[in-house]
Protein backbone atom coordinates (compact mmCIF):
# COMPACT_ATOMS: atom_id res chain seq x y z
CA UNK A 1 0.00 0.00 0.00
CA UNK A 2 1.33 3.43 -0.94
CA UNK A 3 1.02 6.11 1.74
CA UNK A 4 1.52 9.88 1.64
CA UNK A 5 2.57 11.56 4.89
CA UNK A 6 2.59 15.31 5.45
CA UNK A 7 4.35 16.67 8.52
CA UNK A 8 6.79 13.75 8.48
CA UNK A 9 9.59 15.74 10.16
CA UNK A 10 7.53 16.70 13.20
CA UNK A 11 7.51 15.05 16.61
CA UNK A 12 4.50 12.84 15.82
CA UNK A 13 5.14 12.49 12.10
CA UNK A 14 8.68 11.21 12.52
CA UNK A 15 7.48 8.46 14.86
CA UNK A 16 4.69 7.55 12.44
CA UNK A 17 7.19 7.28 9.58
CA UNK A 18 9.43 4.90 11.55
CA UNK A 19 6.43 2.68 12.30
CA UNK A 20 5.27 2.72 8.68
CA UNK A 21 8.75 1.81 7.46
CA UNK A 22 8.86 -1.09 9.91
CA UNK A 23 5.56 -2.28 8.46
CA UNK A 24 7.04 -2.07 4.94
CA UNK A 25 4.63 0.56 3.63
CA UNK A 26 5.53 2.26 0.34
CA UNK A 27 6.03 5.87 1.46
CA UNK A 28 5.83 9.31 -0.09
CA UNK A 29 6.26 12.61 1.75
CA UNK A 30 4.87 16.08 1.20
CA UNK A 31 7.40 18.43 2.76
CA UNK A 32 9.24 21.71 2.29
CA UNK A 33 12.37 20.51 4.10
CA UNK A 34 12.70 16.72 4.07
CA UNK A 35 15.41 15.57 1.68
CA UNK A 36 14.74 12.12 0.24
CA UNK A 37 13.88 10.44 -3.03
CA UNK A 38 10.36 9.88 -1.66
CA UNK A 39 9.68 13.60 -1.06
CA UNK A 40 7.43 15.87 -3.07
CA UNK A 41 8.73 19.31 -2.15
CA UNK A 42 6.01 21.80 -1.34
CA UNK A 43 5.47 24.65 1.12
CA UNK A 44 1.76 24.24 1.80
CA UNK A 45 1.46 27.82 3.01
CA UNK A 46 2.71 29.32 -0.26
CA UNK A 47 2.64 26.64 -2.96
CA UNK A 48 -0.11 24.76 -4.72
CA UNK A 49 0.05 21.09 -3.87
CA UNK A 50 1.21 19.21 -6.99
CA UNK A 51 -1.15 16.55 -8.32
CA UNK A 52 1.74 14.10 -8.57
CA UNK A 53 1.88 14.01 -4.77
CA UNK A 54 -1.32 11.93 -4.73
CA UNK A 55 -0.52 9.71 -7.70
CA UNK A 56 -1.14 6.01 -6.88
CA UNK A 57 -1.59 6.85 -3.17
CA UNK A 58 -3.98 4.66 -1.17
CA UNK A 59 -3.90 6.48 2.20
CA UNK A 60 -3.00 10.00 3.29
CA UNK A 61 -1.83 10.80 6.81
CA UNK A 62 -2.08 14.57 7.15
CA UNK A 63 -0.12 15.90 10.11
CA UNK A 64 1.33 19.13 8.72
CA UNK A 65 -0.02 22.27 10.30
CA UNK A 66 0.74 25.44 12.19
CA UNK A 67 1.12 24.50 15.83
CA UNK A 68 -0.35 26.28 18.80
CA UNK A 69 0.89 29.83 19.37
CA UNK A 70 -0.54 32.06 22.09
CA UNK A 71 0.25 35.20 20.06
CA UNK A 72 -2.67 36.20 17.87
CA UNK A 73 -2.21 38.96 15.30
CA UNK A 74 -3.96 39.46 11.98
CA UNK A 75 -0.86 38.04 10.29
CA UNK A 76 -0.75 34.87 12.41
CA UNK A 77 -4.51 34.34 12.02
CA UNK A 78 -4.10 34.50 8.26
CA UNK A 79 -1.29 31.90 8.44
CA UNK A 80 -3.42 29.61 10.62
CA UNK A 81 -6.23 29.65 8.05
CA UNK A 82 -3.90 29.18 5.09
CA UNK A 83 -2.07 26.22 6.62
CA UNK A 84 -4.56 24.54 8.95
CA UNK A 85 -7.69 25.00 6.85
CA UNK A 86 -7.02 25.86 3.21
CA UNK A 87 -4.06 23.53 2.68
CA UNK A 88 -5.88 20.68 4.45
CA UNK A 89 -8.96 21.08 2.27
CA UNK A 90 -6.88 21.41 -0.92
CA UNK A 91 -5.00 18.21 -0.09
CA UNK A 92 -8.23 16.34 0.61
CA UNK A 93 -9.86 17.50 -2.62
CA UNK A 94 -6.81 16.44 -4.63
CA UNK A 95 -6.90 13.11 -2.82
CA UNK A 96 -10.52 12.57 -3.88
CA UNK A 97 -9.67 13.34 -7.51
CA UNK A 98 -6.71 10.94 -7.36
CA UNK A 99 -8.85 8.11 -6.02
CA UNK A 100 -7.26 7.98 -2.56
CA UNK A 101 -9.18 5.52 -0.41
CA UNK A 102 -8.50 6.87 3.08
CA UNK A 103 -7.55 10.24 4.56
CA UNK A 104 -6.51 10.47 8.23
CA UNK A 105 -6.30 13.96 9.70
CA UNK A 106 -4.41 14.58 12.94
CA UNK A 107 -6.29 17.45 14.53
CA UNK A 108 -6.21 18.46 18.22
CA UNK A 109 -8.36 18.35 21.33
CA UNK A 110 -8.22 22.15 21.03
CA UNK A 111 -10.75 21.79 18.19
CA UNK A 112 -13.33 20.93 20.86
CA UNK A 113 -15.06 22.80 23.63
CA UNK A 114 -12.70 24.48 26.10
CA UNK A 115 -15.22 24.60 28.95
CA UNK A 116 -13.98 23.40 32.32
CA UNK A 117 -17.46 22.86 33.75
CA UNK A 118 -17.92 19.29 32.54
CA UNK A 119 -16.66 16.10 34.14
CA UNK A 120 -14.64 15.47 31.01
CA UNK A 121 -14.71 16.50 27.37
CA UNK A 122 -15.37 14.10 24.51
CA UNK A 123 -15.96 14.20 20.75
CA UNK A 124 -19.43 15.68 21.24
CA UNK A 125 -18.01 18.86 22.80
CA UNK A 126 -17.04 20.72 19.64
CA UNK A 127 -18.91 24.00 19.76
CA UNK A 128 -16.52 26.40 21.44
CA UNK A 129 -12.79 26.32 20.57
CA UNK A 130 -11.19 29.17 22.48
CA UNK A 131 -8.41 30.35 20.16
CA UNK A 132 -7.50 30.63 16.49
CA UNK A 133 -5.56 27.36 16.60
CA UNK A 134 -8.57 25.42 17.85
CA UNK A 135 -10.97 27.29 15.60
CA UNK A 136 -8.95 26.53 12.46
CA UNK A 137 -8.55 22.87 13.43
CA UNK A 138 -12.33 22.63 13.94
CA UNK A 139 -13.04 24.38 10.65
CA UNK A 140 -10.75 21.92 8.85
CA UNK A 141 -12.53 19.01 10.56
CA UNK A 142 -15.94 20.19 9.41
CA UNK A 143 -14.79 20.69 5.83
CA UNK A 144 -13.18 17.24 5.77
CA UNK A 145 -16.32 15.57 7.11
CA UNK A 146 -18.28 17.29 4.33
CA UNK A 147 -15.82 15.96 1.75
CA UNK A 148 -16.20 12.47 3.22
CA UNK A 149 -19.98 12.73 2.98
CA UNK A 150 -19.85 13.85 -0.65
CA UNK A 151 -17.21 11.40 -1.90
CA UNK A 152 -16.07 7.79 -1.70
CA UNK A 153 -12.95 8.70 0.25
CA UNK A 154 -12.97 7.61 3.89
CA UNK A 155 -12.01 10.41 6.27
CA UNK A 156 -11.08 9.82 9.91
CA UNK A 157 -9.97 12.42 12.43
CA UNK A 158 -7.75 11.96 15.48
CA UNK A 159 -7.65 14.57 18.24
CA UNK A 160 -4.55 13.96 20.40
CA UNK A 161 -4.39 15.26 23.93
CA UNK A 162 -1.00 16.57 25.12
CA UNK A 163 1.60 14.26 23.53
CA UNK A 164 4.73 13.14 25.37
CA UNK A 165 7.63 10.90 24.44
CA UNK A 166 11.35 10.89 23.60
CA UNK A 167 12.59 14.28 22.36
CA UNK A 168 9.26 15.99 23.01
CA UNK A 169 9.17 19.71 22.30
CA UNK A 170 6.96 22.60 23.27
CA UNK A 171 5.96 23.52 26.81
CA UNK A 172 6.63 20.05 28.17
CA UNK A 173 10.24 20.23 27.01
CA UNK A 174 10.57 23.70 28.55
CA UNK A 175 9.30 22.29 31.84
CA UNK A 176 11.72 19.36 31.71
CA UNK A 177 14.64 21.64 30.92
CA UNK A 178 13.76 24.01 33.76
CA UNK A 179 13.40 21.18 36.27
CA UNK A 180 16.72 19.73 35.15
CA UNK A 181 18.45 23.07 35.75
CA UNK A 182 16.66 23.62 39.05
CA UNK A 183 14.72 26.64 37.81
CA UNK A 184 11.21 25.19 37.97
CA UNK A 185 9.74 25.44 41.48
CA UNK A 186 7.58 22.58 42.82
CA UNK A 187 3.94 23.14 41.99
CA UNK A 188 1.17 22.90 44.57
CA UNK A 189 -1.23 19.97 44.40
CA UNK A 190 -4.44 21.60 43.20
CA UNK A 191 -6.20 18.42 42.10
CA UNK A 192 -6.48 19.64 38.52
CA UNK A 193 -6.88 17.04 35.78
CA UNK A 194 -4.94 16.76 32.55
CA UNK A 195 -4.99 14.18 29.77
CA UNK A 196 -1.89 13.06 27.88
CA UNK A 197 -0.71 10.33 25.51
CA UNK A 198 2.63 8.77 24.55
CA UNK A 199 3.61 9.47 20.94
CA UNK A 200 3.92 5.74 20.15
CA UNK A 201 0.42 5.08 21.48
CA UNK A 202 -0.82 7.96 19.34
CA UNK A 203 0.80 6.35 16.29
CA UNK A 204 -1.04 3.13 17.11
CA UNK A 205 -4.30 5.06 17.32
CA UNK A 206 -3.66 6.74 13.96
CA UNK A 207 -3.02 3.41 12.27
CA UNK A 208 -6.03 1.83 13.95
CA UNK A 209 -8.52 4.34 12.56
CA UNK A 210 -6.84 4.08 9.16
CA UNK A 211 -7.47 0.34 9.15
CA UNK A 212 -11.10 0.44 10.35
CA UNK A 213 -13.63 1.01 7.58
CA UNK A 214 -16.31 2.02 10.08
CA UNK A 215 -14.07 4.87 11.30
CA UNK A 216 -15.17 6.79 8.20
CA UNK A 217 -16.60 10.19 9.04
CA UNK A 218 -15.68 9.87 12.72
CA UNK A 219 -13.66 11.92 15.20
CA UNK A 220 -11.63 10.21 17.93
CA UNK A 221 -9.95 11.71 20.98
CA UNK A 222 -6.69 9.95 21.91
CA UNK A 223 -5.41 9.80 25.51
CA UNK A 224 -3.54 7.23 27.58
CA UNK A 225 -6.63 6.85 29.77
CA UNK A 226 -4.94 8.36 32.82
CA UNK A 227 -5.64 11.59 34.68
CA UNK A 228 -2.66 13.68 35.81
CA UNK A 229 -2.49 16.71 38.05
CA UNK A 230 0.17 19.30 37.27
CA UNK A 231 1.96 18.36 40.50
CA UNK A 232 1.94 14.68 39.43
CA UNK A 233 3.46 15.69 36.10
CA UNK A 234 6.14 17.66 37.95
CA UNK A 235 6.91 14.71 40.26
CA UNK A 236 7.10 12.31 37.32
CA UNK A 237 9.52 14.57 35.46
CA UNK A 238 11.72 14.63 38.55
CA UNK A 239 11.71 10.82 38.66
CA UNK A 240 12.57 10.56 34.96
CA UNK A 241 15.44 13.01 35.42
CA UNK A 242 16.69 11.17 38.51
CA UNK A 243 16.13 14.19 40.72
CA UNK A 244 14.73 14.04 44.23
CA UNK A 245 11.15 15.27 44.56
CA UNK A 246 10.94 18.35 46.79
CA UNK A 247 8.82 17.92 49.88
CA UNK A 248 7.57 21.48 49.65
CA UNK A 249 5.60 23.41 47.05
CA UNK A 250 4.77 26.99 46.16
CA UNK A 251 1.76 28.11 48.23
CA UNK A 252 -1.24 28.29 45.95
CA UNK A 253 -2.12 31.72 47.35
CA UNK A 254 1.12 33.12 45.90
CA UNK A 255 0.11 31.97 42.44
CA UNK A 256 -3.33 33.52 42.95
CA UNK A 257 -1.68 36.83 43.88
CA UNK A 258 0.67 36.61 40.88
CA UNK A 259 -2.36 36.16 38.63
CA UNK A 260 -3.51 39.64 39.65
CA UNK A 261 -0.37 41.29 38.26
CA UNK A 262 -1.30 40.97 34.59
CA UNK A 263 -3.66 39.06 32.27
CA UNK A 264 -0.63 37.41 30.65
CA UNK A 265 0.61 35.97 33.96
CA UNK A 266 -2.93 34.87 34.83
CA UNK A 267 -3.21 33.11 31.47
CA UNK A 268 0.07 31.26 32.00
CA UNK A 269 -0.84 30.14 35.51
CA UNK A 270 -4.28 28.99 34.39
CA UNK A 271 -2.62 27.14 31.52
CA UNK A 272 -0.27 25.44 33.96
CA UNK A 273 -2.80 24.53 36.64
CA UNK A 274 -6.10 24.35 34.77
CA UNK A 275 -8.12 21.29 33.73
CA UNK A 276 -7.73 19.71 30.31
CA UNK A 277 -9.38 16.34 30.84
CA UNK A 278 -10.65 14.30 27.89
CA UNK A 279 -12.26 10.93 27.34
CA UNK A 280 -10.97 8.44 24.75
CA UNK A 281 -13.76 5.90 25.39
CA UNK A 282 -14.92 6.10 21.78
CA UNK A 283 -11.46 5.16 20.52
CA UNK A 284 -11.20 2.39 23.11
CA UNK A 285 -14.43 0.88 21.77
CA UNK A 286 -12.64 0.54 18.45
CA UNK A 287 -10.03 -1.62 20.14
CA UNK A 288 -7.45 0.98 21.22
CA UNK A 289 -5.60 0.47 24.49
CA UNK A 290 -2.68 2.66 25.51
CA UNK A 291 0.47 0.75 26.43
CA UNK A 292 2.35 3.57 28.15
CA UNK A 293 1.89 6.22 30.83
CA UNK A 294 3.91 9.33 31.58
CA UNK A 295 6.61 7.49 33.55
CA UNK A 296 7.40 5.67 30.25
CA UNK A 297 8.05 8.98 28.50
CA UNK A 298 11.53 8.10 27.24
CA UNK A 299 10.67 4.53 26.25
CA UNK A 300 9.90 3.76 22.64
CA UNK A 301 8.65 0.85 20.58
CA UNK A 302 9.56 2.00 17.08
Amino acid sequence: MKVLVSGATGFIGSRLVICLRNKKYDLKFLSRSLQSNETIHCDIEKDSIPHIALSNVDTVFHLAGLVHDSRETSETKDRYYKINVNATVDLAKLAVKAGVKKFVFVSSVKAGDSSESKEYLDENNSSNPNDVYGKTKRKAELKLLKIAHESNMHVSIIRPSLVYGPNVGGNLQLMIGAIKKGWFPPLPETGNRRSMIHVDDLVRAILLVAEKDHANGEIFIATDGKMYSSREIYNTMCKILGKSIPKWSIPEILLDLASLISPNIKYKINKLLGDEYYSSKKLEKFGFKAQKTLIDMNKTDF
